[in-house]
């Protein structure tokens, strides 16, 4: 093997152990695909542990950028596992997958939870393993709480952003997740509601349940409409 390709094999490796991400292209229909990982904790302006896996947002949105930028990445496929995090970093990450233009499917794997819930409606279609999890919760406020109105007030404002957002680009009615939110009998000492495979699609929030190969099955059919579309009006 040249040493160029040594050195190509060496950045594929570092880029999965930094950012969790790769590119697949060694498919039959020889598309570029981006994949893109969400692990563990969503990381905003504040580190989190060093015990604690986490995804940086400060590493997905440039890669988010490359994508639509990019003549050569035809597609996205989000794999997501994450207990939730910072909502405002989550946030800017899911309006970004939103407002991309080239075709973007996720899949939920173990759980996406809290915050989770709009990174994973944001593709253009979502799938669920049948064992994958989403919690639907109220916005939690980190560390000392002022107690004034205005900062209520704040907290009910960003709420109603990420449920504006999961109805927006789910199925469901905003005051569908609004309820399931403040549900108080489906989780232990909390309020909230837990969502697994099948309950998440019946319930309108994942288009479907399935795994890797449906995922990527589906990823291909959509970038081969979006080609024939570009096509059709060049």
């Amino acid at each position: 093997m040249k040493e160029g390709q040594n050195q190509s094999e060496a950045e594929k490796k570092d880029e999965i152990k930094e950012t969790g991400s790769v590119y697949l292209e060694e498919n039959k229909r020889h598309h570029k695909i981006k994949l893109l990982t969400v692990i563990g904790e969503i990381e905003g302006h504040e580190a989190v542990s060093g015990n604690t896996k986490a995804t940086k947002y400060e590493h997905l949105l440039p890669m988010l950028a490359e994508v639509e930028d990019s003549e050569e990445i035809e597609g996205l496929l989000i794999l997501l596992h994450t207990m939730g995090g910072d909502v405002e970093a989550g946030l800017s990450i899911a309006e970004m997958i939103a407002s991309l233009s080239k075709p973007t499917v996720s899949l939920v794997l173990g759980g996406s939870h809290s915050i989770g819930g709009p990174l994973a409606v944001a593709a253009q279609y979502s799938f669920i393993v049948p064992t994958g999890t989403m919690i639907i919760h109220p916005v939690r406020s980190n560390g000392m709480f002022i107690g004034v109105r205005q900062s209520l007030q704040n907290m009910l404002r960003t709420q109603d952003r990420i449920t504006g957002f999961l109805a927006r680009h789910s199925k469901m009615k905003k005051e569908r997740v609004e309820e399931l939110m403040l549900n108080p009998t489906e989780l232990v000492k909390d309020v909230g509601t837990l969502l697994e495979g099948q309950e998440a699609v019946s319930e309108g929030l994942i288009d479907k349940v399935g795994g890797m190969s449906d995922a990527l099955h589906k990823l291909h059919e959509m970038i081969d409409e979006y080609k024939e579309k570009k096509s059709e009006i060049n």
